[in-house]
């Protein structure tokens, strides 16, 4: 494949391996690094990220870990072991907890994440207990938690992607929420297209129903390596 402005990564987002591994099979070439979240890997455990990487293939594994430090670090252990060479934390863990997540990765990729794709000021204010002014300076507050912690990347969506690459320069950004133009939102309350999230700086870009959910998923696949080219 050629070099990419971004990398895109699809969003095995089944409750079952057959249809997970399926669709890689199916995509083959097209497609070299898939995202197993929690769906999947509940269903099918870690066998399947094995299976993903016997196929040739990188995994994403994107499981969000939020707990003491102690108990993050043993979980990172877990998942290098599996084969994933990225995965993400909650960045909201705080600094010690991110530190022993990084500590335990080794060449595996940590990636924090900041606030996700479905929430509007007024949702995360709600969760949070108190008033939000604006969704990005909640991302780039917990953006300099990643970098002092030495985080490989980070999460957000890409409306944030400028501002967070000015408050922390040395972090890989990975966008959710990716949508054609005239694709539906879904759960989805800040989405962006594959050429604008490029073009903000997105290191990565995760491709779910856009590519998934197609009738013909290799077409759409392509449509979105041409839009990164």
């Amino acid at each position: 494949m050629a070099e990419l402005k971004s990398i895109p990564i699809v969003a095995l987002d089944f409750s079952t391996a057959a249809e997970a591994l399926d669709l890689v099979r199916r995509l083959g070439d097209s497609c070299r690094f898939y995202k197993v979240g929690s769906e999947l890997f509940t269903a099918a455990g870690p066998d399947v990220v094995r299976a993903i990487r016997e196929l040739g293939h990188e995994v994403f594994l994107d499981l969000k870990f939020h707990d003491i430090p102690n108990t993050v670090a043993g979980a990172v252990r877990s998942a290098v072991g599996t084969g994933a060479s990225m995965l993400t934390v909650h960045a909201s863990g705080g600094g010690a907890m991110l530190r022993a997540a990084v500590d335990a990765a080794g060449d595996c990729r940590v990636m924090g994440v900041t606030v996700l794709t479905s929430f509007s000021a007024a949702g995360l204010g709600e969760a949070w207990g108190r008033a939000i002014g604006a969704v990005g300076d909640e991302v780039t507050r917990l953006a300099g938690l990643c970098q002092g912690a030495g985080a490989h990347g980070l999460v957000c969506s890409g409306h944030e992607l400028a501002a967070v690459r000015a408050a922390a320069p040395g972090l890989r950004p990975l966008v959710p929420g990716i949508r054609f133009a005239e694709g539906e939102a879904h759960d989805q309350a800040r989405v962006m297209t594959p050429e604008a999230a490029a073009a903000a700086g997105a290191s990565y870009l995760v491709i779910g129903r856009m590519v998934t959910a197609s009738a013909d998923p290799v077409a759409a696949m392509r449509r979105v390596t041409a839009a990164l080219s």
